[in-house]
């Protein structure tokens, strides 16, 4: 009727999964976000602002109308 199964259960299957899937968050998340490079690394918020929203955008000229 129905084939027998083989392998590990589908639940078991998710759940290691899971596990491997935190563990190596985990790792990706020590190894790149837990600390800055340099304890005194600070940068004005001014200075930041600017460079990540750039000069004020410069509004389209107005086009001809065509008679």
């Amino acid at each position: 009727m129905f084939p027998r199964r083989r392998g590990w259960p589908f639940w078991l299957t998710i759940t290691l999964a899971l596990v491997v899937k935190v563990i190596v968050l985990m790792a990706m998340h020590k190894a790149f976000f837990s600390a800055p490079q340099v304890k005194k690394m600070r940068m004005p918020t001014e200075k930041v602002e600017r460079h990540l929203l750039g000069p004020a955008s410069v509004p389209a000229l107005p086009t001809k109308a065509t008679p």
